[in-house]
C-alpha cells in the first residue's frame, strides 16, 4: 500500500464519517413540522381555489359547465359540491381534526381532477395525491387536533 493510496483511503473514511453525521442530523429533524408542512401545503393550495369559486360563484358554475365538464353532474351542482370540499376539508386538513377524512376528500377530488378534467398536470397531482395518502394512512401527526383527542380519550396517541 502506498502513501497515496493510504491518505485516499483515509480522505474516504472521513467523507463517509461526515455524510453519516450529516444523515443523522437530518434524521433528528421532527417529522411532526414535516407533516404540519405537507397539511398546510396542500389544504392551502386547494382553499385558495375554493375561495376563487366562492367570491365569484357564477364564474365557477361557468367553469364547471365549459371547462370541467364533470360526467353525470349538473354543472350547478358540481359547483356547489367543489366549492365546499375545497372550503371544508382544507380546514380538517390544517388543523388535523378528522384529518383522515379530510385528505380523502381532498384525494378524491385530486383524482377526479387528474383523470376528468386536467390530466396533463398529473405532476402536482402525483404531489398532492402523495401528501393526502400520507394522511389518509398513517393520519395528521403528532401536531394535530386528532393527536390530542386520541391522547386524551386513550391516554396514547
Amino acid at each position: 500500500m502506498t502513501t497515496d493510496t493510504f491518505a485516499c483511503d483515509v480522505h474516504e473514511s472521513r467523507l463517509v464519517a461526515r455524510l453519516a453525521a450529516l444523515r443523522a442530523t437530518a434524521g433528528r429533524f421532527p417529522l411532526s413540522l414535516l407533516e404540519l408542512g405537507m397539511r398546510v401545503a396542500v389544504g392551502a393550495t386547494f382553499f385558495k381555489s375554493g375561495m376563487n369559486k366562492f367570491q365569484s360563484f357564477d364564474t365557477a358554475i361557468e367553469l364547471f359547465r365549459e371547462e370541467y365538464r364533470l360526467p353525470l353532474l349538473p354543472p350547478e351542482i358540481a359547483a356547489y359540491m367543489g366549492t365546499a370540499v375545497e372550503l371544508s376539508a382544507p380546514v380538517l386538513l390544517v388543523f388535523g381534526l378528522f384529518a383522515r377524512l379530510g385528505a380523502a376528500a381532498l384525494l378524491a377530488m385530486t383524482l377526479t381532477i387528474e383523470f376528468l378534467v386536467y390530466p396533463g398536470n398529473w405532476p402536482e397531482h402525483l404531489m398532492w395525491a402523495s401528501i393526502l395518502a400520507y394522511v389518509v394512512t398513517r393520519g395528521a401527526g403528532k401536531l394535530s387536533i386528532d393527536r390530542l383527542i386520541a391522547f386524551n380519550l386513550f391516554g396514547r396517541g
